[in-house]
């Protein structure tokens, strides 16, 4: 099937962009809406303090790392050569992610607790509950960490990456 295709109603394909976003969106919306009204809000721009406490020295190194538990790899029919890969990133209280980067387009979803996150380029933010953020591929994931000390969070993370379901996170080297 080729971009110029025509669907059902004979209508041109927009392939990737819309079967992707529809896919992604049907998902993060229906998680989003279980939620009760007073917890949806924007994402905080996080202390930059909290920034420096947090990677300063070994103290890194020495906190619980993430835990990533696979869900689906599959090509993606229309797009030859691409595979959509779906994760679920688990952060026990205090987890820290180190600066990395995804060798495809990313969109991270919160399904519990909260995340501090700084792409290159971009302020510190707080993503709770029902808030999602993307990362265009190859970008600098300055670091990723658990908001809190004391509850864990989780994340549901899609990759678009080349077909293989390859290696999806490169450390980024000190």
């Amino acid at each position: 099937m080729s971009d110029h295709s025509l669907n059902p109603a004979g209508q041109p394909s927009r392939l990737l962009p819309m079967a992707l976003a529809a896919a992604t969106g049907l998902a993060i919306v229906g998680l989003w809406l279980m939620r009760p009204l007073s917890q949806i809000s924007a994402p905080l721009p996080a202390s930059s303090h909290a920034v420096h406490m947090t990677v300063a020295g070994g103290e890194a190194a020495a906190r619980p790392k993430t835990e990533v538990k696979p869900i689906s790899c599959a090509p993606i029919p229309n797009v030859p050569g691409k595979s959509l890969t779906t994760v679920i990133v688990h952060f026990p209280p205090n987890a820290f992610s180190p600066a990395h980067r995804h060798p495809g387009f990313v969109t991270a979803f919160v399904l519990s607790g909260s995340v501090r996150s700084q792409m290159e380029g971009e302020p510190e933010m707080v993503f709770s509950q029902g808030q999602s953020w993307h990362e265009n591929p190859m970008a600098l994931h300055v670091f990723a960490e658990n908001a809190s000390p004391a509850e864990p969070a989780e994340l549901l993370v899609n990759f678009v990456t080349d077909e293989g379901c390859t290696q999806l996170v490169i450390p980024e080297k000190p």
